[in-house]
Protein backbone atom coordinates (compact mmCIF):
# COMPACT_ATOMS: atom_id res chain seq x y z
CA UNK A 1 0.00 0.00 0.00
CA UNK A 2 1.76 3.43 -1.02
CA UNK A 3 2.16 6.16 1.13
CA UNK A 4 0.59 9.32 1.07
CA UNK A 5 2.76 12.90 0.91
CA UNK A 6 1.40 13.49 4.05
CA UNK A 7 2.20 10.44 6.31
CA UNK A 8 5.71 10.47 4.52
CA UNK A 9 6.20 14.23 6.11
CA UNK A 10 5.26 13.34 9.14
CA UNK A 11 7.72 10.79 9.66
CA UNK A 12 10.69 12.99 8.48
CA UNK A 13 9.76 15.95 10.14
CA UNK A 14 9.60 13.20 13.51
CA UNK A 15 13.22 11.62 12.63
CA UNK A 16 14.40 15.38 12.73
CA UNK A 17 12.59 16.05 15.85
CA UNK A 18 14.37 13.02 17.23
CA UNK A 19 17.85 14.38 16.13
CA UNK A 20 17.26 17.53 17.48
CA UNK A 21 16.03 16.06 20.96
CA UNK A 22 19.46 14.07 21.21
CA UNK A 23 21.43 17.84 19.58
CA UNK A 24 19.44 19.39 22.72
CA UNK A 25 20.65 16.93 25.36
CA UNK A 26 23.69 17.86 24.52
CA UNK A 27 23.74 21.49 24.14
CA UNK A 28 21.84 20.82 27.26
CA UNK A 29 24.83 18.61 28.56
CA UNK A 30 27.80 21.52 27.36
CA UNK A 31 25.54 24.35 29.22
CA UNK A 32 25.75 22.09 32.19
CA UNK A 33 29.20 21.57 32.05
CA UNK A 34 30.65 24.84 31.84
CA UNK A 35 28.10 26.40 34.44
CA UNK A 36 26.09 28.52 31.84
CA UNK A 37 22.95 28.04 32.63
CA UNK A 38 22.63 32.01 33.59
CA UNK A 39 24.79 32.91 30.94
CA UNK A 40 21.29 34.70 29.55
CA UNK A 41 19.33 35.79 32.87
CA UNK A 42 16.01 36.86 31.29
CA UNK A 43 13.43 35.54 28.60
CA UNK A 44 12.68 35.37 25.79
CA UNK A 45 15.48 37.79 25.25
CA UNK A 46 19.18 38.08 26.23
CA UNK A 47 20.10 40.47 28.32
CA UNK A 48 16.92 42.57 27.06
CA UNK A 49 18.44 41.67 23.58
CA UNK A 50 17.84 39.41 20.66
CA UNK A 51 21.22 39.11 19.62
CA UNK A 52 23.53 38.56 22.85
CA UNK A 53 25.95 41.14 23.29
CA UNK A 54 29.33 40.17 23.37
CA UNK A 55 30.96 43.34 25.77
CA UNK A 56 30.41 44.13 29.28
CA UNK A 57 30.06 47.95 28.03
CA UNK A 58 26.79 46.92 25.96
CA UNK A 59 24.84 46.41 29.02
CA UNK A 60 23.17 48.68 31.22
CA UNK A 61 24.96 49.83 34.32
CA UNK A 62 22.57 48.61 36.74
CA UNK A 63 21.97 45.36 35.21
CA UNK A 64 23.20 42.89 38.02
CA UNK A 65 20.23 44.45 40.08
CA UNK A 66 17.77 43.79 37.16
CA UNK A 67 18.28 40.69 36.84
CA UNK A 68 18.98 39.65 40.41
CA UNK A 69 15.66 41.21 41.00
CA UNK A 70 14.28 39.15 38.27
CA UNK A 71 15.20 35.56 39.92
CA UNK A 72 14.20 36.42 43.12
CA UNK A 73 10.59 37.21 41.70
CA UNK A 74 10.69 33.84 39.49
CA UNK A 75 11.99 31.45 43.03
CA UNK A 76 9.29 33.49 45.17
CA UNK A 77 6.52 31.94 42.92
CA UNK A 78 8.31 28.88 42.77
CA UNK A 79 8.06 28.93 46.10
CA UNK A 80 4.34 29.86 46.75
CA UNK A 81 3.59 26.67 43.73
CA UNK A 82 5.67 24.54 46.35
CA UNK A 83 3.71 25.59 49.27
CA UNK A 84 0.64 24.64 47.67
CA UNK A 85 1.63 21.21 47.32
CA UNK A 86 2.89 20.64 50.59
CA UNK A 87 6.84 21.33 50.33
CA UNK A 88 6.62 23.97 52.92
CA UNK A 89 9.88 23.40 54.11
CA UNK A 90 11.45 23.45 50.51
CA UNK A 91 9.69 26.85 50.23
CA UNK A 92 11.25 28.07 53.19
CA UNK A 93 14.53 27.51 52.34
CA UNK A 94 14.39 28.47 48.28
CA UNK A 95 12.90 31.93 50.16
CA UNK A 96 15.85 31.87 52.45
CA UNK A 97 18.56 31.03 50.18
CA UNK A 98 21.29 34.28 49.96
CA UNK A 99 23.05 33.18 47.53
CA UNK A 100 20.73 33.95 44.61
CA UNK A 101 21.50 37.45 45.62
CA UNK A 102 24.69 36.96 44.47
CA UNK A 103 24.85 38.98 40.96
CA UNK A 104 26.90 36.81 38.70
CA UNK A 105 29.27 38.49 36.52
CA UNK A 106 28.89 38.84 32.73
CA UNK A 107 30.67 36.34 30.37
CA UNK A 108 30.56 36.76 26.70
CA UNK A 109 31.13 32.53 26.23
CA UNK A 110 28.74 31.42 28.66
CA UNK A 111 26.15 33.96 27.25
CA UNK A 112 26.40 32.67 23.95
CA UNK A 113 26.46 29.09 25.29
CA UNK A 114 23.38 29.59 27.05
CA UNK A 115 21.85 31.66 23.69
CA UNK A 116 22.62 28.72 21.45
CA UNK A 117 21.23 26.23 23.86
CA UNK A 118 17.83 27.98 24.04
CA UNK A 119 18.05 28.58 20.12
CA UNK A 120 18.31 24.80 19.28
CA UNK A 121 15.64 24.52 22.12
CA UNK A 122 13.00 26.77 20.04
CA UNK A 123 13.85 25.21 16.83
CA UNK A 124 13.11 22.03 18.58
CA UNK A 125 10.00 22.86 19.94
CA UNK A 126 8.95 24.11 16.63
CA UNK A 127 9.73 20.70 15.07
CA UNK A 128 7.46 18.76 17.92
CA UNK A 129 4.64 21.34 17.09
CA UNK A 130 5.03 20.54 13.06
CA UNK A 131 4.90 16.68 14.05
CA UNK A 132 2.07 17.02 16.04
CA UNK A 133 0.32 19.05 12.81
CA UNK A 134 1.00 16.78 10.44
CA UNK A 135 0.09 13.67 13.20
CA UNK A 136 -3.37 14.10 12.01
CA UNK A 137 -2.77 12.79 8.54
CA UNK A 138 -2.68 9.51 10.97
CA UNK A 139 -6.33 10.34 12.08
CA UNK A 140 -8.27 7.35 10.40
CA UNK A 141 -5.26 4.93 11.30
CA UNK A 142 -4.32 5.48 14.58
CA UNK A 143 -4.91 8.35 16.63
CA UNK A 144 -2.71 7.29 19.35
CA UNK A 145 0.23 8.91 17.16
CA UNK A 146 -2.16 12.12 17.29
CA UNK A 147 -2.55 12.21 21.27
CA UNK A 148 1.12 11.33 22.17
CA UNK A 149 2.48 13.96 19.59
CA UNK A 150 -0.05 16.81 21.35
CA UNK A 151 0.96 15.56 24.72
CA UNK A 152 4.71 16.45 23.88
CA UNK A 153 4.04 19.75 22.73
CA UNK A 154 2.67 20.53 26.51
CA UNK A 155 5.22 18.32 27.82
CA UNK A 156 7.98 20.36 26.44
CA UNK A 157 6.50 23.76 27.44
CA UNK A 158 6.79 22.17 31.06
CA UNK A 159 10.44 21.14 30.00
CA UNK A 160 11.52 24.66 29.32
CA UNK A 161 10.21 26.35 32.63
CA UNK A 162 11.75 23.58 34.56
CA UNK A 163 14.60 24.12 32.73
CA UNK A 164 14.41 27.88 34.81
CA UNK A 165 14.13 27.15 37.64
CA UNK A 166 17.32 24.50 37.46
CA UNK A 167 19.43 27.58 36.78
CA UNK A 168 17.79 29.75 38.95
CA UNK A 169 17.61 27.49 42.26
CA UNK A 170 20.37 26.19 43.95
CA UNK A 171 18.44 24.05 46.50
CA UNK A 172 16.18 21.87 44.79
CA UNK A 173 18.38 18.99 43.64
CA UNK A 174 15.57 16.68 42.53
CA UNK A 175 14.55 19.18 39.76
CA UNK A 176 17.91 18.00 37.98
CA UNK A 177 17.00 14.94 37.80
CA UNK A 178 13.16 15.63 37.16
CA UNK A 179 14.46 17.58 34.31
CA UNK A 180 16.40 14.74 33.01
CA UNK A 181 13.66 12.18 33.41
CA UNK A 182 11.24 14.49 31.35
CA UNK A 183 13.73 14.80 28.63
CA UNK A 184 13.88 10.85 28.27
CA UNK A 185 10.06 11.09 28.47
CA UNK A 186 10.26 13.27 25.45
CA UNK A 187 12.69 11.66 23.56
CA UNK A 188 11.26 8.32 24.45
CA UNK A 189 7.31 9.70 22.57
CA UNK A 190 8.70 11.00 19.91
CA UNK A 191 10.44 7.44 19.02
CA UNK A 192 7.15 5.72 20.06
CA UNK A 193 5.03 8.06 17.57
CA UNK A 194 8.12 7.75 14.62
CA UNK A 195 7.84 3.83 15.52
CA UNK A 196 4.19 3.36 15.01
CA UNK A 197 3.67 5.22 11.96
CA UNK A 198 6.55 3.56 10.70
CA UNK A 199 5.26 -0.20 11.41
CA UNK A 200 1.19 0.64 10.97
CA UNK A 201 0.11 -2.31 8.95
CA UNK A 202 2.90 -4.87 9.91
CA UNK A 203 2.85 -8.09 11.72
CA UNK A 204 3.84 -8.47 15.26
CA UNK A 205 6.87 -10.82 15.97
CA UNK A 206 7.52 -13.88 17.40
CA UNK A 207 10.24 -13.44 20.44
CA UNK A 208 10.95 -15.32 22.84
CA UNK A 209 9.48 -13.78 26.21
CA UNK A 210 13.18 -14.06 28.03
CA UNK A 211 14.49 -11.32 25.69
CA UNK A 212 11.69 -9.31 25.95
CA UNK A 213 12.40 -9.56 29.89
CA UNK A 214 15.78 -8.71 29.34
CA UNK A 215 15.47 -5.90 27.10
CA UNK A 216 12.86 -3.91 29.74
CA UNK A 217 15.33 -4.45 32.52
CA UNK A 218 18.51 -2.89 30.46
CA UNK A 219 16.32 -0.51 29.82
CA UNK A 220 14.82 0.08 33.22
CA UNK A 221 18.63 -0.24 34.31
CA UNK A 222 20.03 2.53 31.98
CA UNK A 223 17.41 4.73 33.20
CA UNK A 224 18.23 3.94 37.00
CA UNK A 225 22.24 4.86 35.47
CA UNK A 226 21.00 8.03 34.36
CA UNK A 227 19.51 8.97 37.18
CA UNK A 228 22.60 8.40 39.69
CA UNK A 229 24.44 10.13 37.45
CA UNK A 230 22.23 13.60 37.71
CA UNK A 231 22.52 13.00 41.54
CA UNK A 232 26.47 12.65 41.14
CA UNK A 233 26.56 15.61 39.08
CA UNK A 234 24.48 17.57 41.52
CA UNK A 235 26.72 16.61 44.91
CA UNK A 236 30.38 17.33 42.56
CA UNK A 237 28.56 20.76 42.30
CA UNK A 238 27.86 20.77 45.58
CA UNK A 239 31.51 20.30 46.19
CA UNK A 240 32.95 22.49 43.93
CA UNK A 241 30.58 25.77 44.96
CA UNK A 242 32.11 24.18 49.06
CA UNK A 243 36.06 24.46 47.18
CA UNK A 244 34.66 27.48 45.29
CA UNK A 245 35.74 26.16 42.31
CA UNK A 246 39.36 24.49 43.20
CA UNK A 247 40.98 21.54 43.67
CA UNK A 248 39.15 20.41 40.94
CA UNK A 249 40.99 16.57 41.30
CA UNK A 250 39.57 16.62 44.55
CA UNK A 251 35.93 17.14 43.31
CA UNK A 252 34.90 13.05 42.73
CA UNK A 253 36.54 11.94 46.37
CA UNK A 254 34.42 14.32 48.22
CA UNK A 255 31.28 13.37 46.28
CA UNK A 256 30.09 10.55 48.46
CA UNK A 257 28.70 7.27 47.99
CA UNK A 258 26.47 8.52 45.05
CA UNK A 259 29.76 8.08 42.67
CA UNK A 260 30.35 4.16 43.86
CA UNK A 261 26.65 3.45 43.16
CA UNK A 262 26.66 5.12 40.07
CA UNK A 263 29.99 3.46 38.66
CA UNK A 264 28.62 -0.26 40.08
CA UNK A 265 25.37 0.49 38.00
CA UNK A 266 27.77 1.02 35.15
CA UNK A 267 29.28 -2.53 35.34
CA UNK A 268 25.71 -4.33 35.32
CA UNK A 269 24.53 -2.17 32.62
CA UNK A 270 27.48 -3.88 30.67
CA UNK A 271 26.89 -7.32 32.11
CA UNK A 272 22.93 -7.29 31.23
CA UNK A 273 24.09 -5.91 27.41
CA UNK A 274 26.30 -8.54 26.91
CA UNK A 275 23.53 -10.81 27.69
CA UNK A 276 21.11 -8.92 25.49
CA UNK A 277 23.58 -8.68 22.50
CA UNK A 278 23.86 -12.53 22.79
CA UNK A 279 20.07 -13.24 22.60
CA UNK A 280 19.08 -11.01 20.23
CA UNK A 281 22.25 -12.05 17.77
CA UNK A 282 20.92 -15.79 18.21
CA UNK A 283 17.72 -14.77 17.33
CA UNK A 284 18.28 -12.09 14.29
CA UNK A 285 20.01 -12.12 11.26
CA UNK A 286 22.97 -9.49 11.21
CA UNK A 287 20.94 -7.22 8.74
CA UNK A 288 18.22 -7.11 10.53
CA UNK A 289 17.40 -3.72 12.46
CA UNK A 290 17.11 -5.59 16.11
CA UNK A 291 20.56 -6.47 15.77
CA UNK A 292 22.15 -3.38 13.87
CA UNK A 293 20.59 -1.44 16.65
CA UNK A 294 21.99 -3.24 19.33
CA UNK A 295 25.25 -3.10 18.09
CA UNK A 296 25.04 0.11 18.18
CA UNK A 297 23.89 0.37 21.78
CA UNK A 298 26.75 -1.95 22.61
CA UNK A 299 28.71 1.20 20.78
CA UNK A 300 27.54 3.76 22.81
CA UNK A 301 28.15 2.22 25.90
CA UNK A 302 31.91 1.67 25.17
CA UNK A 303 32.44 5.09 24.06
CA UNK A 304 30.66 5.68 27.37
CA UNK A 305 32.74 3.82 29.45
CA UNK A 306 35.61 5.85 28.14
CA UNK A 307 34.37 9.28 28.90
CA UNK A 308 33.50 7.62 32.42
CA UNK A 309 37.50 6.94 33.03
CA UNK A 310 38.15 10.49 31.60
CA UNK A 311 35.80 12.19 33.91
CA UNK A 312 37.26 9.91 36.51
CA UNK A 313 40.88 10.24 36.19
CA UNK A 314 41.27 13.39 34.57
CA UNK A 315 39.45 15.73 37.28
CA UNK A 316 35.93 16.36 35.31
CA UNK A 317 36.81 17.77 31.80
CA UNK A 318 33.99 19.41 30.52
CA UNK A 319 33.75 17.94 27.00
CA UNK A 320 33.85 14.49 28.64
CA UNK A 321 30.83 15.22 30.66
CA UNK A 322 28.57 16.58 27.92
CA UNK A 323 29.27 14.05 25.45
CA UNK A 324 28.45 11.18 28.91
CA UNK A 325 25.07 12.79 28.91
CA UNK A 326 24.61 12.25 25.09
CA UNK A 327 25.84 8.91 25.15
CA UNK A 328 23.60 7.68 27.77
CA UNK A 329 20.55 9.39 26.50
CA UNK A 330 21.71 7.69 22.65
CA UNK A 331 21.58 4.07 24.68
CA UNK A 332 18.50 5.08 26.36
CA UNK A 333 16.75 5.97 22.85
CA UNK A 334 18.58 2.76 21.04
CA UNK A 335 17.22 0.61 23.89
CA UNK A 336 13.51 1.97 23.84
CA UNK A 337 13.54 1.76 19.91
CA UNK A 338 14.82 -1.86 20.18
CA UNK A 339 11.88 -2.67 22.51
CA UNK A 340 9.39 -1.36 20.32
CA UNK A 341 11.04 -3.19 17.70
CA UNK A 342 10.85 -6.49 19.15
CA UNK A 343 7.18 -6.13 19.66
CA UNK A 344 6.32 -4.74 16.04
CA UNK A 345 9.18 -4.81 13.19
CA UNK A 346 8.86 -2.37 10.46
CA UNK A 347 11.29 -4.84 8.24
CA UNK A 348 9.98 -8.00 8.93
CA UNK A 349 11.15 -9.80 5.78
CA UNK A 350 14.25 -9.42 7.38
CA UNK A 351 14.50 -9.97 10.71
CA UNK A 352 14.56 -13.62 11.27
CA UNK A 353 17.75 -15.81 10.26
Amino acid sequence: MRTSASKITFRKTNLITIVLLFILILAGGIVRSTGSGMGCPDWPKCFGQYVPPTNVSELPKDYKQKYVAGRLEKNQKFANTLDVFGFSDLARRIREDKSILVPEEFNAAKTWTEYINRLLGEITGLFLLFTAIFSFSYKHENRLIIFLCILNVVLVGFQAWLGSIVVSTNLVAWIVTVHMMLALAILAISISTYHLAKVYGKHKLNVSPITHVVTVFALVISVLQIAFGTEVRERIDAVASHLEGGYREDWISNAGAIFYQHRDVAILVLLINVLLFALIRSGFSRHSTQQQVMSFTFLMIMLQIVTGILLSYWALPPFAQAAHIVLASLIFGAQFYLMLNLYQSANLQEAHK
